[in-house]
């Protein structure tokens, strides 16, 4: 399954969750019926169990009025923990007591878990998700959030001190599958859903605790009943939300299973992580009350019951790993693993010095030519290779080392961020300069100049890995230090009276990640309209990428008419003169709106029209992973064969 159609099934997903929410609804109204008519029978009786059944009514009228009153307590419940979880991954991760990791930490656990994520994001063509660890022996993890613009990923302190690093890899590949498919916006609603089916159980709690300090016995007596009777609704209401958390959830884990095999192209890795839960004292179980609710979007189970074969969200271990290694003996044995904690620090230097020594990843940014297939770039979109986690590698290392340094943390990400749009005009960047150190927060022009006495400008591909690690350090803003900075960033690049396409590009990816986590509603939503009704959107597109490059041996309407055939458009070249950012930043505001099997033929033709010469150059690359990233279909490096 690609990414376009994981993106489609995650859609249905969503169908699916409301169909068995109505269900579960409904079942409750009929259990709180039951229980209504029994306590009406039992308070026109002799105060005796039989007589109050003897005396049960059916009544029409009752029944609506329970039932609405069930389905407005259900759904408010759900509204109300949803919205507590507007915060999005970020907030989950505080629910389970996590601490968020920062560069620099003298943990070498920590380091390298940093490290691995950080190459998987980079690799994948989305920000750097934030890292959190929870103080937890099991081994276990998990990635929320409702896109990839405010994912976290979070560990637990035995999965870092317990497993290898391709062991970690294989862990944190398969969260990030979740990321990248669609599956952590489930999750959270799943959160909503479930809360919002037991509060009912919740309610009744509160008064069969309050009736104990009632000293009205004959009223008390009453709501004895209804509190104990509503436990039991509450617990009807758990046991259809654990059916429906299982439904949802077993087979997109057999999903991020293969993703993470994919990713990495290493079946040990994840399956000697499985062995390595099969063995551990703690296995997989965490000892938050908390992860209950979030048992669906761990890396496996967090805790065990009576009741785990019929509602477990999770395959049973050893399906998992046989469906890694088909020819799996049984045995839980991983070998030397065990010594992995006393070898930690030799380890991660071994990985570290072969890096250093890979030859220099050959990347088609830097203009390589060769003949590249449309349909393979597109299947990559979402679904990113061991190739392109090579090159991510690669690429880490050979960023100068303070510019890396400087994007790890929030001040140093501002001024990584104005450094890549300062002009190379001498006039126009000392303008630029005394701007910076007159309206930007203590302690980024600062920065700036460092940056600047170790580099006058970056390569051209690493201008992105770059970006997708500042904005995860941007993430740690306040709102208000936020809106200065988007303020600033505006005002620098309109100090020239003219925006160029890389700054244009570099504006669109950074405020389309940025706005998801600081403004309210601009969570992306899938799409649900066709590409047919987006036809000048599509041209305008279509034109500026044509526009960008002179291709070797074509013209440039012969480069935008590669792509318009591709989607049937009869919209001819736009002329330069009619277009402006203003018509392109509007153009993709509409384009969000498609639906996700509608998104490929958009983006072939794109690659088409950058291709027609067999080559791309860096800013069209930049350009195609803006707009992509921008309807949401994170692009990964291009890159050539290391």
């Amino acid at each position: 399954m690609n990414f376009f159609e994981s993106q489609d099934a995650a859609k249905r997903n969503t169908g699916r969750l409301i169909f068995l929410f109505v269900l579960a609804v409904l079942s409750l109204i009929i259990v709180t019926n039951l229980l209504v008519m029994f306590l009406i029978g039992f308070a026109g009786s002799e105060m005796t169990s039989m007589a109050a059944v003897n005396t049960m009514r059916f009544d029409w009228g009752t029944f609506w009025l329970i039932g609405a009153s069930v389905t407005g307590v259900v759904f408010l419940g759900s509204l109300y923990k949803i919205a507590s979880l507007r915060g999005g991954g970020a907030r989950i991760a505080e629910m389970m007591n996590g601490r968020l990791l920062l560069a620099g930490s003298q943990d070498l656990h920590e380091r390298r878990v940093l490290n691995v994520v950080e190459e998987m994001a980079i690799a994948s063509g989305i920000p750097v998700p934030p890292v959190y660890l929870m103080e937890e022996n099991g081994i276990n993890a998990f990635a929320a959030g409702y896109s990839p613009s405010d994912a976290i990923v979070a560990v637990t302190r035995g999965t870092i001190e317990t497993l290898s690093r391709e062991q970690l890899q294989g862990v944190i590949a398969h969260e990030f599958s979740h990321i990248l498919h669609g599956d952590m916006r489930i999750n959270i609603r799943l959160v909503g859903v479930l809360h919002g089916i037991m509060v009912l159980g919740l309610i009744g709690y509160h008064l069969l605790r309050g009736s104990m300090y009632s000293r009205r016995s004959k009223n008390s007596g009453g709501i004895v009943f209804l509190g104990i009777g509503l436990i039991v609704v509450g617990f009807v209401g758990t046991f259809f939300g654990n059916l429906i958390k299982a439904a949802v959830s077993r087979q997109r884990e057999f999903l991020a299973d293969a993703s993470a095999v994919q990713f990495t192209r290493n079946p040990d890795g994840i399956a000697g992580a499985l062995m390595q839960i099969a063995n551990h004292s703690k296995h997989s179980y965490l000892n938050n009350p908390n992860s209950a609710e979030i048992s669906h979007a761990l890396f496996e189970e967090g805790r065990v019951s009576a009741l785990s074969r019929l509602y477990a969200t999770h395959p049973p271990l050893a399906n998992r790993i046989r469906a890694l290694l088909p020819s799996w003996d049984g045995s839980y044995d991983t070998g030397t693993v065990a010594s992995y904690a006393d070898t930690a620090a030799s380890t991660e230097e071994a990985h570290l010095a072969a890096v250093s020594q890979q030859k220099k990843a050959r990347a088609i940014l830097g203009g390589v030519a060769g003949v590249l297939i449309t349909d393979a770039i597109i299947n990559q979109v979402g679904n990113p290779q061991v190739q392109h986690l090579d090159y991510a590698n690669t690429l880490l290392y050979q960023i100068p080392q303070p510019l890396i340094d400087a994007a790890r943390e929030p001040s140093g990400a501002r001024a990584v961020i104005y450094y890549l749009i300062l002009d190379k005009n001498a006039s126009g960047r000392r303008e630029q300069l005394s701007f910076v150190e007159a309206s930007a927060d203590i302690g980024v022009y600062g920065e700036l100049q460092k940056l600047l006495s170790v580099a006058d400008e970056v390569e051209a591909e690493q201008r992105l890995p770059l970006t997708e690690i500042a904005i995860s350090s941007l993430r740690q803003l306040s709102k208000n230090q936020y809106q200065l900075f988007k303020s600033n960033f505006n005002a620098l690049i309109a100090l020239d009276n003219k925006i160029n396409l890389l700054e244009w590009a570099l504006q669109k990816i950074v405020f389309h990640h940025l706005d998801a986590v600081f403004i309210k509603g601009k969570t992306p939503k899938p799409g649900k309209k066709d590409l047919k009704r987006f036809e000048q959107e599509s041209a305008l597109l279509l034109s500026i990428l044509a526009y960008s490059n002179k291709q070797e041996g074509i013209d440039t309407e012969a480069a935008y008419t590669k792509g318009a055939e591709m989607l049937g458009l009869g919209t001819p070249l736009q002329a330069t003169e009619n277009i402006s950012f203003e018509a392109l930043n509007a153009a993709l505001d509409r384009l969000v709106q498609l639906k996700p099997l509608q998104k490929p033929a958009l983006l072939k033709a794109f690659v088409a029209c950058i291709t027609a010469d067999k080559e791309v150059a860096a800013i069209e690359a930049e350009l195609l992973r803006a707009i992509a990233a921008t309807i949401d279909c994170p692009m990964p490096p291009f890159v050539g064969k290391l």
